[in-house]
Protein backbone atom coordinates (compact mmCIF):
# COMPACT_ATOMS: atom_id res chain seq x y z
CA UNK A 1 0.00 0.00 0.00
CA UNK A 2 1.17 3.90 -0.58
CA UNK A 3 1.86 6.07 2.59
CA UNK A 4 -0.77 8.20 4.07
CA UNK A 5 1.11 11.57 3.65
CA UNK A 6 0.80 13.92 6.81
CA UNK A 7 1.58 17.65 6.47
CA UNK A 8 1.97 19.86 9.88
CA UNK A 9 3.78 22.11 10.82
CA UNK A 10 3.45 20.81 14.22
CA UNK A 11 5.94 18.43 15.10
CA UNK A 12 3.62 17.23 17.90
CA UNK A 13 0.47 16.58 15.76
CA UNK A 14 2.60 14.48 13.35
CA UNK A 15 4.58 12.40 15.73
CA UNK A 16 1.09 11.43 17.07
CA UNK A 17 -0.45 10.41 14.24
CA UNK A 18 2.91 8.56 12.85
CA UNK A 19 2.50 6.39 15.27
CA UNK A 20 -0.90 5.37 16.03
CA UNK A 21 -1.04 4.91 11.91
CA UNK A 22 2.28 2.73 12.15
CA UNK A 23 0.75 0.65 14.92
CA UNK A 24 -1.76 0.16 11.80
CA UNK A 25 0.62 -1.18 9.84
CA UNK A 26 0.08 1.68 7.59
CA UNK A 27 3.05 3.19 5.80
CA UNK A 28 3.26 6.70 6.65
CA UNK A 29 5.30 10.04 5.41
CA UNK A 30 5.44 13.03 7.07
CA UNK A 31 5.93 17.18 5.80
CA UNK A 32 6.27 20.43 7.25
CA UNK A 33 4.80 22.75 5.22
CA UNK A 34 3.01 22.42 1.59
CA UNK A 35 5.57 23.22 -0.89
CA UNK A 36 7.24 19.91 0.40
CA UNK A 37 4.52 17.91 -0.61
CA UNK A 38 4.24 19.50 -3.60
CA UNK A 39 7.90 19.19 -4.46
CA UNK A 40 6.84 15.16 -3.99
CA UNK A 41 3.84 15.23 -5.73
CA UNK A 42 6.39 16.08 -8.78
CA UNK A 43 8.93 13.70 -8.53
CA UNK A 44 7.06 10.50 -7.35
CA UNK A 45 5.64 7.98 -9.35
CA UNK A 46 2.25 6.13 -9.34
CA UNK A 47 3.83 3.94 -6.62
CA UNK A 48 5.34 6.82 -4.55
CA UNK A 49 2.24 8.92 -4.20
CA UNK A 50 -0.04 9.29 -1.26
CA UNK A 51 -3.10 6.90 -0.55
CA UNK A 52 -4.30 9.27 1.30
CA UNK A 53 -3.48 12.93 2.47
CA UNK A 54 -4.07 14.55 5.81
CA UNK A 55 -3.34 18.56 5.68
CA UNK A 56 -3.59 21.20 8.54
CA UNK A 57 -5.23 24.53 6.80
CA UNK A 58 -2.99 27.23 8.51
CA UNK A 59 0.76 26.45 8.19
CA UNK A 60 4.05 28.76 7.25
CA UNK A 61 4.64 28.64 3.87
CA UNK A 62 1.20 28.44 2.55
CA UNK A 63 -2.02 27.66 2.94
CA UNK A 64 -3.90 23.78 3.34
CA UNK A 65 -6.55 25.38 0.85
CA UNK A 66 -4.58 25.99 -1.86
CA UNK A 67 -2.55 22.67 -1.32
CA UNK A 68 -5.94 21.11 -1.93
CA UNK A 69 -6.83 22.83 -4.81
CA UNK A 70 -3.47 22.36 -6.32
CA UNK A 71 -2.93 18.66 -5.16
CA UNK A 72 -6.56 17.77 -6.63
CA UNK A 73 -5.55 18.89 -10.41
CA UNK A 74 -3.27 16.39 -10.15
CA UNK A 75 -4.64 13.96 -8.42
CA UNK A 76 -8.30 14.10 -8.52
CA UNK A 77 -9.27 11.14 -7.01
CA UNK A 78 -7.22 11.43 -3.54
CA UNK A 79 -8.61 11.50 -0.59
CA UNK A 80 -7.97 14.96 1.52
CA UNK A 81 -8.53 15.05 4.74
CA UNK A 82 -8.21 18.80 6.45
CA UNK A 83 -7.45 19.23 9.94
CA UNK A 84 -8.63 22.75 11.46
CA UNK A 85 -9.17 24.15 14.92
CA UNK A 86 -13.01 24.39 15.70
CA UNK A 87 -12.65 28.21 14.83
CA UNK A 88 -11.28 27.31 11.30
CA UNK A 89 -14.45 25.57 10.50
CA UNK A 90 -15.72 28.15 7.86
CA UNK A 91 -12.62 27.45 6.24
CA UNK A 92 -13.41 23.75 6.37
CA UNK A 93 -16.82 23.81 4.97
CA UNK A 94 -15.25 25.37 1.67
CA UNK A 95 -12.51 23.01 1.89
CA UNK A 96 -15.25 20.59 0.74
CA UNK A 97 -16.02 22.24 -2.21
CA UNK A 98 -13.00 21.91 -3.39
CA UNK A 99 -13.22 18.30 -3.38
CA UNK A 100 -12.13 17.07 0.40
CA UNK A 101 -13.20 13.87 1.47
CA UNK A 102 -13.84 15.14 5.19
CA UNK A 103 -11.94 17.30 7.86
CA UNK A 104 -10.71 16.52 11.30
CA UNK A 105 -11.31 19.17 14.02
CA UNK A 106 -8.70 19.81 16.26
CA UNK A 107 -8.17 18.64 18.86
CA UNK A 108 -8.82 15.14 17.45
CA UNK A 109 -9.61 12.37 19.41
CA UNK A 110 -6.80 9.53 18.37
CA UNK A 111 -8.85 6.29 17.63
CA UNK A 112 -11.20 8.03 15.64
CA UNK A 113 -8.63 10.02 13.61
CA UNK A 114 -7.17 6.71 12.48
CA UNK A 115 -10.79 5.14 11.96
CA UNK A 116 -11.13 7.99 9.41
CA UNK A 117 -7.81 7.51 7.96
CA UNK A 118 -8.93 3.90 7.62
CA UNK A 119 -12.10 4.84 5.71
CA UNK A 120 -10.38 7.05 3.52
CA UNK A 121 -7.94 4.38 2.34
CA UNK A 122 -10.59 2.32 1.89
CA UNK A 123 -12.41 4.38 -0.51
CA UNK A 124 -9.05 4.93 -2.44
CA UNK A 125 -8.30 1.40 -2.75
CA UNK A 126 -11.62 0.47 -4.15
CA UNK A 127 -11.27 3.32 -6.24
CA UNK A 128 -7.96 2.01 -7.71
CA UNK A 129 -9.41 -1.70 -8.23
CA UNK A 130 -12.06 -0.09 -9.99
CA UNK A 131 -9.79 2.18 -12.30
CA UNK A 132 -7.84 -0.67 -12.80
CA UNK A 133 -10.14 -3.50 -13.94
CA UNK A 134 -11.49 -0.41 -16.24
CA UNK A 135 -8.12 -0.12 -17.46
CA UNK A 136 -6.92 -3.47 -18.26
CA UNK A 137 -10.21 -4.88 -19.73
CA UNK A 138 -12.88 -3.49 -21.76
CA UNK A 139 -15.95 -2.13 -19.33
CA UNK A 140 -18.08 -4.68 -20.67
CA UNK A 141 -17.77 -8.35 -22.20
CA UNK A 142 -20.76 -10.02 -24.04
CA UNK A 143 -21.60 -11.79 -27.05
CA UNK A 144 -25.14 -12.83 -26.45
CA UNK A 145 -27.91 -10.52 -28.14
CA UNK A 146 -29.16 -9.60 -24.60
CA UNK A 147 -26.28 -7.97 -23.58
CA UNK A 148 -25.84 -6.17 -27.31
CA UNK A 149 -29.20 -4.99 -26.33
CA UNK A 150 -27.68 -3.74 -23.26
CA UNK A 151 -24.52 -1.60 -24.86
CA UNK A 152 -26.84 -0.23 -27.57
CA UNK A 153 -28.84 1.25 -24.97
CA UNK A 154 -25.89 2.58 -23.01
CA UNK A 155 -24.94 3.97 -26.68
CA UNK A 156 -27.74 5.74 -27.02
CA UNK A 157 -27.88 7.48 -23.74
CA UNK A 158 -24.37 8.16 -24.10
CA UNK A 159 -25.32 12.40 -24.50
CA UNK A 160 -28.28 12.12 -22.40
CA UNK A 161 -28.36 13.30 -18.81
CA UNK A 162 -31.90 11.55 -18.35
CA UNK A 163 -32.98 9.34 -14.94
CA UNK A 164 -32.55 5.65 -15.64
CA UNK A 165 -33.66 2.83 -14.18
CA UNK A 166 -31.54 -0.57 -13.93
CA UNK A 167 -33.07 -3.74 -12.89
CA UNK A 168 -31.61 -6.90 -12.82
CA UNK A 169 -31.03 -9.74 -10.25
CA UNK A 170 -27.92 -9.31 -7.35
CA UNK A 171 -24.56 -10.24 -8.89
CA UNK A 172 -25.73 -9.19 -12.13
CA UNK A 173 -23.68 -5.89 -12.78
CA UNK A 174 -25.69 -3.28 -12.02
CA UNK A 175 -23.07 -0.84 -10.68
CA UNK A 176 -20.92 -1.56 -13.61
CA UNK A 177 -23.52 -0.12 -16.17
CA UNK A 178 -23.84 2.68 -14.11
CA UNK A 179 -20.43 3.85 -14.12
CA UNK A 180 -20.46 3.14 -17.94
CA UNK A 181 -23.49 5.50 -18.32
CA UNK A 182 -21.73 8.10 -16.41
CA UNK A 183 -18.38 7.30 -18.18
CA UNK A 184 -19.94 7.85 -21.45
CA UNK A 185 -22.23 10.76 -20.73
CA UNK A 186 -21.69 14.64 -20.85
CA UNK A 187 -20.93 14.67 -16.32
CA UNK A 188 -18.36 12.33 -17.22
CA UNK A 189 -15.46 14.79 -15.97
CA UNK A 190 -17.62 15.35 -12.50
CA UNK A 191 -17.60 12.88 -9.44
CA UNK A 192 -19.43 9.31 -9.93
CA UNK A 193 -20.99 8.48 -6.21
CA UNK A 194 -22.38 4.78 -5.28
CA UNK A 195 -24.46 4.88 -2.51
CA UNK A 196 -26.32 1.33 -1.24
CA UNK A 197 -29.65 1.85 0.44
CA UNK A 198 -30.09 -1.18 1.84
CA UNK A 199 -26.94 -1.07 3.41
CA UNK A 200 -27.18 1.23 5.98
CA UNK A 201 -29.45 2.01 8.88
CA UNK A 202 -32.47 3.63 8.67
CA UNK A 203 -31.96 6.32 10.99
CA UNK A 204 -28.56 7.11 9.20
CA UNK A 205 -29.58 6.95 5.61
CA UNK A 206 -31.26 10.38 5.78
CA UNK A 207 -27.66 11.72 6.60
CA UNK A 208 -25.96 9.98 4.71
CA UNK A 209 -27.68 11.29 1.86
CA UNK A 210 -28.50 14.43 2.45
CA UNK A 211 -25.75 15.65 4.99
CA UNK A 212 -26.07 17.22 8.37
CA UNK A 213 -25.50 20.51 10.36
CA UNK A 214 -23.32 20.79 13.36
CA UNK A 215 -25.58 19.65 16.19
CA UNK A 216 -28.43 18.26 14.27
CA UNK A 217 -28.32 15.45 16.50
CA UNK A 218 -26.39 13.37 19.27
CA UNK A 219 -22.59 13.19 17.80
CA UNK A 220 -22.92 15.86 15.60
CA UNK A 221 -20.21 17.39 15.77
CA UNK A 222 -19.60 18.91 12.57
CA UNK A 223 -21.44 19.84 9.73
CA UNK A 224 -20.92 17.32 7.17
CA UNK A 225 -21.99 16.60 3.21
CA UNK A 226 -24.16 14.45 2.34
CA UNK A 227 -23.79 12.13 -0.93
CA UNK A 228 -25.66 14.49 -3.34
CA UNK A 229 -23.19 17.04 -2.43
CA UNK A 230 -20.06 14.97 -2.87
CA UNK A 231 -21.95 14.14 -6.22
CA UNK A 232 -22.40 17.70 -7.52
CA UNK A 233 -22.09 18.11 -10.97
CA UNK A 234 -21.55 14.42 -11.44
CA UNK A 235 -24.20 11.37 -11.16
CA UNK A 236 -25.34 9.69 -8.04
CA UNK A 237 -25.84 6.06 -7.92
CA UNK A 238 -28.77 4.50 -5.72
CA UNK A 239 -28.05 0.94 -5.81
CA UNK A 240 -31.24 -1.37 -4.07
CA UNK A 241 -33.71 2.14 -4.13
CA UNK A 242 -36.36 -0.58 -3.68
CA UNK A 243 -35.73 -1.19 0.65
CA UNK A 244 -35.33 3.11 1.06
CA UNK A 245 -37.26 3.69 3.57
CA UNK A 246 -41.11 5.16 2.91
CA UNK A 247 -40.33 8.46 4.69
CA UNK A 248 -37.21 9.01 2.78
CA UNK A 249 -38.71 8.55 -0.90
CA UNK A 250 -40.74 11.63 -0.08
CA UNK A 251 -37.56 13.83 0.59
CA UNK A 252 -35.83 11.91 -2.45
CA UNK A 253 -38.69 12.55 -4.82
CA UNK A 254 -38.78 16.53 -4.06
CA UNK A 255 -35.02 16.49 -4.80
CA UNK A 256 -35.56 14.72 -8.39
CA UNK A 257 -38.70 17.46 -8.64
CA UNK A 258 -36.87 21.11 -8.00
CA UNK A 259 -33.47 20.03 -7.33
CA UNK A 260 -33.21 20.95 -3.77
CA UNK A 261 -32.67 19.65 -0.43
CA UNK A 262 -31.85 20.26 3.16
CA UNK A 263 -29.59 18.74 5.48
CA UNK A 264 -30.50 16.97 8.42
CA UNK A 265 -31.24 20.06 11.09
CA UNK A 266 -30.54 22.62 8.14
CA UNK A 267 -32.81 25.42 7.66
CA UNK A 268 -31.29 26.66 4.27
CA UNK A 269 -32.12 24.69 0.80
CA UNK A 270 -29.17 23.19 -1.30
CA UNK A 271 -29.73 23.32 -4.87
CA UNK A 272 -28.26 19.80 -6.54
CA UNK A 273 -26.65 19.07 -9.70
CA UNK A 274 -26.85 16.09 -9.92
CA UNK A 275 -27.85 13.15 -12.16
CA UNK A 276 -29.63 10.25 -10.21
CA UNK A 277 -29.10 6.23 -11.72
CA UNK A 278 -31.48 4.14 -9.34
CA UNK A 279 -31.18 0.41 -9.29
CA UNK A 280 -33.01 -2.54 -7.84
CA UNK A 281 -33.13 -6.33 -8.27
CA UNK A 282 -37.14 -6.08 -6.66
CA UNK A 283 -39.61 -5.71 -8.85
CA UNK A 284 -40.85 -2.13 -8.19
CA UNK A 285 -44.08 -2.41 -9.49
CA UNK A 286 -45.55 -5.16 -7.59
CA UNK A 287 -43.84 -2.98 -4.44
CA UNK A 288 -45.67 0.28 -5.44
CA UNK A 289 -49.45 -2.15 -5.80
CA UNK A 290 -48.07 -3.39 -2.25
CA UNK A 291 -48.20 0.45 -0.63
CA UNK A 292 -44.23 -0.05 -0.08
CA UNK A 293 -42.89 2.56 -2.76
CA UNK A 294 -44.44 5.42 -3.85
CA UNK A 295 -45.95 5.53 -6.78
CA UNK A 296 -44.80 9.20 -7.97
CA UNK A 297 -41.52 8.48 -6.71
CA UNK A 298 -41.15 4.75 -9.14
CA UNK A 299 -42.41 7.08 -11.95
CA UNK A 300 -39.89 9.68 -11.24
CA UNK A 301 -37.18 6.93 -11.68
CA UNK A 302 -38.75 4.69 -14.40
CA UNK A 303 -37.51 7.33 -17.20
CA UNK A 304 -35.40 4.79 -19.31
CA UNK A 305 -35.38 1.57 -17.66
CA UNK A 306 -32.46 -0.91 -18.68
CA UNK A 307 -32.63 -4.52 -17.72
CA UNK A 308 -29.38 -6.50 -16.91
CA UNK A 309 -30.39 -10.71 -18.70
CA UNK A 310 -29.09 -13.03 -15.46
CA UNK A 311 -25.94 -15.14 -16.40
CA UNK A 312 -27.85 -18.02 -16.33
CA UNK A 313 -29.63 -16.15 -19.94
CA UNK A 314 -25.94 -15.69 -21.22
CA UNK A 315 -23.89 -18.72 -20.29
CA UNK A 316 -21.91 -18.44 -24.11
CA UNK A 317 -20.66 -15.46 -22.13
CA UNK A 318 -18.87 -18.18 -19.70
CA UNK A 319 -15.77 -18.52 -21.86
CA UNK A 320 -14.79 -14.83 -22.47
CA UNK A 321 -15.66 -13.36 -18.78
CA UNK A 322 -14.14 -16.64 -17.24
CA UNK A 323 -10.49 -16.14 -18.82
CA UNK A 324 -10.86 -12.93 -18.55
CA UNK A 325 -11.42 -12.97 -14.54
CA UNK A 326 -8.71 -15.07 -13.65
CA UNK A 327 -6.31 -12.75 -15.60
CA UNK A 328 -8.00 -10.00 -13.61
CA UNK A 329 -7.26 -12.18 -10.37
CA UNK A 330 -3.74 -12.89 -11.09
CA UNK A 331 -2.78 -9.59 -11.58
CA UNK A 332 -4.55 -8.45 -8.07
CA UNK A 333 -2.96 -11.24 -6.48
CA UNK A 334 0.58 -10.64 -8.12
CA UNK A 335 0.98 -14.54 -9.37
CA UNK A 336 1.06 -16.22 -12.41
CA UNK A 337 -2.15 -16.26 -14.60
CA UNK A 338 -3.83 -19.70 -13.99
CA UNK A 339 -4.95 -21.77 -17.29
CA UNK A 340 -8.27 -23.87 -17.71
CA UNK A 341 -8.49 -26.63 -19.20
CA UNK A 342 -11.50 -26.83 -22.31
CA UNK A 343 -13.25 -29.99 -20.44
CA UNK A 344 -12.92 -27.47 -17.02
CA UNK A 345 -14.10 -24.16 -19.31
CA UNK A 346 -17.17 -26.13 -20.47
CA UNK A 347 -18.32 -27.20 -17.46
CA UNK A 348 -18.40 -23.91 -16.13
CA UNK A 349 -20.61 -23.02 -19.00
CA UNK A 350 -23.24 -25.62 -17.97
CA UNK A 351 -23.61 -23.89 -14.10
CA UNK A 352 -26.78 -22.24 -13.58
CA UNK A 353 -24.84 -19.37 -11.30
CA UNK A 354 -27.62 -18.13 -9.17
CA UNK A 355 -25.28 -15.25 -8.05
CA UNK A 356 -24.82 -14.37 -11.62
CA UNK A 357 -21.59 -12.74 -13.13
CA UNK A 358 -20.33 -11.97 -9.43
CA UNK A 359 -20.46 -15.35 -8.74
CA UNK A 360 -17.96 -16.26 -11.50
CA UNK A 361 -15.80 -13.39 -10.68
CA UNK A 362 -15.89 -15.15 -7.26
CA UNK A 363 -15.00 -18.91 -8.54
CA UNK A 364 -12.14 -17.44 -10.59
CA UNK A 365 -10.72 -15.46 -7.68
CA UNK A 366 -11.10 -18.46 -5.98
CA UNK A 367 -9.52 -21.06 -8.55
CA UNK A 368 -6.53 -18.47 -9.10
CA UNK A 369 -5.75 -19.23 -4.83
CA UNK A 370 -6.77 -22.69 -4.33
CA UNK A 371 -6.06 -24.73 -7.63
CA UNK A 372 -2.97 -26.83 -7.25
CA UNK A 373 -1.99 -27.16 -10.44
CA UNK A 374 -1.01 -24.36 -13.35
CA UNK A 375 -4.11 -25.95 -15.58
CA UNK A 376 -7.01 -25.84 -14.26
CA UNK A 377 -9.32 -29.38 -14.64
CA UNK A 378 -12.72 -30.03 -13.52
CA UNK A 379 -11.73 -31.27 -10.27
CA UNK A 380 -10.18 -28.07 -8.77
CA UNK A 381 -13.21 -26.26 -9.59
CA UNK A 382 -15.50 -25.37 -6.55
CA UNK A 383 -17.75 -27.18 -4.66
CA UNK A 384 -20.84 -25.86 -5.09
CA UNK A 385 -19.89 -26.07 -9.03
CA UNK A 386 -19.25 -29.77 -8.96
CA UNK A 387 -22.20 -30.71 -6.73
CA UNK A 388 -24.12 -28.46 -8.72
CA UNK A 389 -23.24 -30.10 -11.94
CA UNK A 390 -23.43 -33.66 -10.45
CA UNK A 391 -26.79 -32.96 -9.60
CA UNK A 392 -28.18 -31.79 -12.98
CA UNK A 393 -25.83 -34.49 -14.49
CA UNK A 394 -23.64 -32.33 -16.46
CA UNK A 395 -20.62 -33.10 -14.86
CA UNK A 396 -19.97 -36.07 -16.97
CA UNK A 397 -21.01 -33.98 -19.92
CA UNK A 398 -18.98 -31.41 -19.39
CA UNK A 399 -16.00 -33.69 -19.06
CA UNK A 400 -16.22 -35.95 -21.83
CA UNK A 401 -18.29 -34.81 -24.37
CA UNK A 402 -16.09 -33.04 -27.67
CA UNK A 403 -19.01 -31.72 -29.19
CA UNK A 404 -19.67 -29.42 -25.83
CA UNK A 405 -15.80 -28.44 -25.89
CA UNK A 406 -15.81 -27.33 -29.42
CA UNK A 407 -18.71 -25.34 -28.94
CA UNK A 408 -17.55 -23.25 -26.46
CA UNK A 409 -14.08 -22.78 -28.03
CA UNK A 410 -16.07 -21.18 -30.89
CA UNK A 411 -17.82 -18.71 -28.70
CA UNK A 412 -14.72 -18.18 -26.89
CA UNK A 413 -12.77 -17.37 -29.74
CA UNK A 414 -15.28 -14.86 -31.75
CA UNK A 415 -14.44 -10.99 -31.25
CA UNK A 416 -17.07 -9.13 -29.30
CA UNK A 417 -19.39 -7.60 -31.46
CA UNK A 418 -18.85 -3.19 -30.73
CA UNK A 419 -20.68 -0.43 -31.17
CA UNK A 420 -20.09 3.09 -32.00
CA UNK A 421 -20.65 5.31 -28.80
CA UNK A 422 -20.92 2.07 -26.63
CA UNK A 423 -18.64 -0.53 -24.48
CA UNK A 424 -17.72 -3.65 -26.11
CA UNK A 425 -18.40 -6.30 -23.32
CA UNK A 426 -19.50 -7.17 -19.86
CA UNK A 427 -16.92 -7.69 -16.62
CA UNK A 428 -19.79 -7.89 -14.21
CA UNK A 429 -20.25 -7.95 -10.41
CA UNK A 430 -20.08 -5.02 -8.23
CA UNK A 431 -17.58 -6.51 -5.78
CA UNK A 432 -15.87 -9.34 -4.78
CA UNK A 433 -16.96 -11.60 -2.33
CA UNK A 434 -16.09 -14.72 0.00
CA UNK A 435 -14.53 -17.30 -1.89
CA UNK A 436 -16.88 -19.78 -2.49
CA UNK A 437 -16.44 -22.19 0.31
CA UNK A 438 -13.75 -23.65 2.57
CA UNK A 439 -11.08 -26.22 1.62
CA UNK A 440 -12.13 -29.41 3.85
CA UNK A 441 -15.70 -28.68 2.02
CA UNK A 442 -14.16 -28.42 -1.84
CA UNK A 443 -12.07 -31.44 -0.75
CA UNK A 444 -15.36 -33.41 0.69
CA UNK A 445 -16.78 -32.76 -2.60
CA UNK A 446 -13.90 -33.45 -4.60
CA UNK A 447 -14.36 -36.66 -3.63
CA UNK A 448 -17.77 -37.01 -4.07
CA UNK A 449 -17.46 -36.44 -7.84
CA UNK A 450 -13.87 -37.84 -8.71
CA UNK A 451 -14.50 -41.20 -6.17
CA UNK A 452 -10.56 -40.43 -5.88
CA UNK A 453 -11.12 -40.89 -1.92
CA UNK A 454 -8.72 -38.55 -1.52
CA UNK A 455 -9.18 -34.99 0.51
CA UNK A 456 -6.48 -32.51 1.12
CA UNK A 457 -5.34 -34.09 4.13
CA UNK A 458 -4.88 -37.27 2.67
CA UNK A 459 -2.74 -35.20 0.11
CA UNK A 460 -0.98 -33.65 3.07
CA UNK A 461 -0.10 -36.76 4.48
CA UNK A 462 1.43 -38.52 1.10
CA UNK A 463 3.41 -35.91 0.29
CA UNK A 464 4.93 -35.95 4.03
CA UNK A 465 5.39 -39.41 3.41
CA UNK A 466 7.07 -38.68 -0.08
CA UNK A 467 9.32 -36.11 1.60
CA UNK A 468 10.10 -38.05 4.38
CA UNK A 469 11.05 -40.90 2.07
CA UNK A 470 13.81 -38.87 0.33
CA UNK A 471 15.50 -38.30 4.05
CA UNK A 472 14.63 -34.62 4.06
CA UNK A 473 15.14 -32.99 7.43
CA UNK A 474 13.30 -30.07 6.92
CA UNK A 475 9.74 -31.39 6.28
CA UNK A 476 8.10 -29.45 9.04
CA UNK A 477 9.36 -26.20 7.98
CA UNK A 478 8.64 -26.90 3.87
CA UNK A 479 4.73 -27.91 4.83
CA UNK A 480 4.36 -25.16 7.32
CA UNK A 481 5.42 -23.03 4.98
CA UNK A 482 3.57 -24.61 2.16
CA UNK A 483 0.57 -24.45 4.30
CA UNK A 484 0.58 -20.80 5.75
CA UNK A 485 1.28 -19.10 2.43
CA UNK A 486 -1.85 -21.04 0.88
CA UNK A 487 -3.83 -19.28 3.89
CA UNK A 488 -2.71 -16.03 3.99
CA UNK A 489 -3.18 -16.17 0.49
CA UNK A 490 -6.45 -16.96 0.48
CA UNK A 491 -7.57 -14.66 3.52
CA UNK A 492 -5.75 -11.45 1.52
CA UNK A 493 -7.94 -12.59 -1.53
CA UNK A 494 -11.21 -12.88 0.64
CA UNK A 495 -10.88 -9.07 2.42
CA UNK A 496 -9.33 -7.26 -1.27
CA UNK A 497 -5.30 -6.96 0.28
CA UNK A 498 -6.46 -5.52 3.98
CA UNK A 499 -3.97 -7.33 5.70
CA UNK A 500 -5.81 -6.28 9.20
CA UNK A 501 -9.00 -7.65 8.67
CA UNK A 502 -7.30 -10.90 7.09
CA UNK A 503 -5.61 -11.29 10.35
CA UNK A 504 -8.53 -10.77 12.00
CA UNK A 505 -10.34 -13.25 9.90
CA UNK A 506 -7.13 -15.76 10.32
CA UNK A 507 -7.87 -15.13 14.22
CA UNK A 508 -3.86 -13.96 13.95
CA UNK A 509 -2.37 -10.76 15.28
CA UNK A 510 -1.61 -7.86 12.82
CA UNK A 511 2.01 -7.72 13.55
CA UNK A 512 2.07 -11.92 13.50
CA UNK A 513 0.70 -11.29 9.88
CA UNK A 514 2.37 -8.86 8.51
CA UNK A 515 5.73 -10.63 9.67
CA UNK A 516 4.53 -13.76 7.85
CA UNK A 517 3.92 -11.65 4.67
CA UNK A 518 7.69 -10.82 5.00
CA UNK A 519 9.18 -14.22 5.86
CA UNK A 520 6.93 -15.83 3.13
CA UNK A 521 8.27 -13.54 0.47
CA UNK A 522 4.62 -12.30 -0.07
CA UNK A 523 5.10 -8.99 -0.57
CA UNK A 524 7.56 -9.39 -3.35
Amino acid sequence: MKPIWIVDDDQSIRFVLEKALTREDFPVRSFTNPREVLDALEGADGQDGPQVLVSDIRMPGGSGLDLLEKVKEALPDLPVIIMTAFSDLDSAVSAFQGGAFEYLPKPFDLPKAVELIRRAVEESQREEVLEERMSVTPEMLGQAPAMQDVFRAIGRLSQSNVTVLITGESGSGKELVARALHKHSPRAKGPFVAINTAAIPKDLLESELFGHERGAFTGAQAMRRGRFEQAEGGTLFLDEIGDMPFDLQTRLLRVLSDGNFYRVGGHSAVRSDVRVIAATHQNLEERVKQGEFREDLFHRLNVIRLRLPALRERLEDVPMLTRNFLQASAKQLGVEPKRISDAALAALGRFNYPGNVRQLENVCHWLTVMAPAQVIEVKDLPPEVLEGLKASGGAASAATAPEATGATDSVAAAEPVSRVGAPSGLVGGDVIVHPPATVSAQSASTESVTGTGAGWEAGLQAEAQALLEEGRHDVWDVLTRRVETRLIETALANTRGRRIEAANRLGIGRNTITRKIQELGLDA
